[in-house]
């Protein structure tokens, strides 16, 4: 059985109610049938009932009876979520009329479904931007207790089983935040582990912080009034001193190159000592360009499949897709939602 199939029977053994809140666009609809004829999960589909009962017939989707459906403008709970959002966002300004309208956007009203205990995740993109999906999550929903950090994870699978996870490794931050802070790394390499746990299935994530050093082999420019590292190396040496100290339960350690962070003949000679080096299976970038060219140079140059990002540090999980996916990007990102879900409640 391949990663996907797990992570789909993982979440058909324990099913979750899930929110797609842009029901009425095609892509997503044919998701959605598919999900409900394989019963993964629960879907919460928001849109106008007669419109996606007409496209379903349209587009011959026989399982769509079997979602709940929400109408954004006709939602018999709009007053109560306009009260709940009202008192969530007072301070920022906000008031019960621009809350009235807000919960009749779909994303929004996901949002509030889930902070009520409606639903356990949502999942958009096919429309909207990444800034509108985070936008009420952040606001509504907000960061896991302790987080404060929102990152995204990739699952990397690769044909080189020697390496990670029989050849799987995943990879944070490689969608979010361009620059992390050390403690931002630190954080950042926590949500990774969790999410290394619950999507990916590792029992034990082994996390390594990337560098272009190997514990303390180069250096790069110093900052005369700080007395630090003008780039990364000690930033990643401050976050894997945090990550240590605030999560001991963490297996962590940095910095390491990735070739000591993967290859136990190359940890050997470079990290002698190390209890991560060698055997990494989640790998922490220092910033969003690393993340971002790293995998997708091993995607197009190694042949390895890159599925996410998959959001993580959000308190329920709220899952951003490409305006370019396909139907079964968004069929899997539900399953991967669904296995989110379930790690947060547990």
């Amino acid at each position: 059985m391949d990663l996907l199939q797990q992570i789909v029977a993982r979440a058909k053994a324990n099913k979750q109610r899930i929110v797609l809140p842009e029901a009425e666009e095609e892509r997503t609809l044919k998701a959605a049938d598919k999900v409900l004829a394989d019963d993964i999960a629960e879907l919460i589909l928001i849109g106008n009932p007669e419109n996606i009962k007409k496209l379903a017939a349209e587009w011959g989707l026989n399982n769509i009876d079997k979602a709940t459906i929400v109408d954004p403008e006709n939602n018999p709970r709009s007053e109560e979520y306009a009260e709940k959002l009202t008192e969530l966002r007072q301070k920022k300004g906000m008031t019960i009329e621009k809350a009235r309208e807000l919960v009749k956007n779909n994303l929004y009203l996901g949002c509030m479904i889930i902070k009520t205990e409606g639903a356990d995740g949502q999942i958009s993109g096919a429309l909207s931007t990444t800034g509108d999906t985070l936008r009420p999550a952040l606001q509504i929903i907000k960061c896991a207790p302790g987080i404060s950090c929102v990152s995204g994870a990739m699952l990397v699978l690769t044909h080189e089983e020697q390496y990670g996870e029989n050849g799987i490794v995943v990879m944070g931050d490689v969608a979010v935040t361009p620059n992390p802070t050390a403690e931002q790394l630190a954080q950042i390499a926590y949500t990774t582990a969790a999410t290394a746990r619950s999507v990916a299935g590792f029992k034990d994530p082994n996390v390594a912080m990337l560098s272009f050093s190997t514990k303390g082999s180069a250096q790069d420019a110093i900052n005369k009034e700080t007395g630090k590292s003008v780039y990364i190396i000690d930033k990643v040496v401050e976050a894997t001193k945090i990550a240590k100290e605030k999560y001991p339960e963490l297996k962590v350690d940095g910095e390491l190159q990735a070739d000591a962070a993967l290859d136990p003949t190359t940890a050997a000679k470079k990290a002698p000592g190390s209890d991560i080096a060698g055997k990494a299976n989640v790998l922490v970038v220092p910033n969003l360009e690393v993340g971002n060219i790293g995998y997708k140079l091993v995607q197009r140059l190694g042949g390895a499949t890159a599925i996410g990002p998959i959001l993580q540090g959000i308190a329920r999980p709220v899952n951003d897709l490409s305006r370019g996916c396909s139907v079964d990007d968004i069929y899997y990102m539900v399953a991967i939602t669904a296995c989110q879900a379930q790690d947060a409640k547990a």
